[in-house]
């Protein structure tokens, strides 16, 4: 039989711990950095304070993330990763497109309220004039899944026949992330869940086909 340089089986088994543990090591930082990012904001936050509140060496979260601003970024990367299984999952519900939209915007309201990665990614937004990198585009995404979701409803008859979509869609982003930043601002979103009700049953009152 020819040899092989290959390595056997039992040689290859520990890179998988190794990469687990180095997996894990970036999760536990990236969660530390959004909560000091979400508590403190971005101008007041060193790589030291990640590695402090992670119990880290500098050098233990540089090797992992090489600046700041490499932090940032992750934090609002895991910020829109967020939406993609809840979104899922409420589309698996079977519900019809107007209680989809609905139950998205649900989603969204109690993440905004109680999901570190996710307040500290609408925090970094706000500030990413401060940031000396490009983030992703905001609002953009939410804008085209609610139009479609908006179109859906308003095809099954579920809004009056009047209804814009892109236009429903566009009011209700700027009064979501107004209600959440306002609630932030005021209650630290303690009351988060009250106005975004408040919210959802006004707009959706003079929209909603009778």
């Amino acid at each position: 039989m020819p040899t092989t340089n290959r390595p056997s089986a039992e040689k290859q088994q520990p890179r998988a711990p190794k990469q687990e543990r180095a997996r894990r090591t970036r999760a536990h930082i990236l969660q530390v950095a959004a909560e000091i990012f979400a508590e403190r904001g971005y101008p007041s936050v060193s790589l030291q304070d990640v590695a402090d509140g992670a119990a880290m060496t500098k050098g233990a979260v540089y090797f992992h993330y090489t600046n700041k601003e490499a932090l940032a970024v992750a934090v609002v990367q895991e910020h829109y990763a967020h939406w993609v299984p809840m979104i899922a999952e409420v589309r698996a519900r079977g519900l019809t497109p107007l209680e989809t939209l609905l139950a998205v915007l649900d989603g969204a309201a109690e993440a905004f309220r109680s999901d570190t990665m996710v307040q500290a990614g609408a925090r970094l937004q706000i500030e990413r004039s401060l940031i000396g990198t490009d983030l992703p585009t905001p609002y953009v995404g939410w804008l085209e899944l609610l139009t479609g979701l908006a179109t859906e409803a308003l095809e099954a008859g579920q809004l009056r026949p009047d209804t814009d979509p892109a236009a429903l869609a566009r009011v209700i982003v700027a009064a979501f992330f107004g209600t959440q930043h306002i609630s932030d601002i005021l209650t630290g979103r303690a009351d988060l869940i009250e106005r975004y009700t408040e919210l959802r049953d006004i707009i959706f009152r003079g929209v909603t086909a009778t």
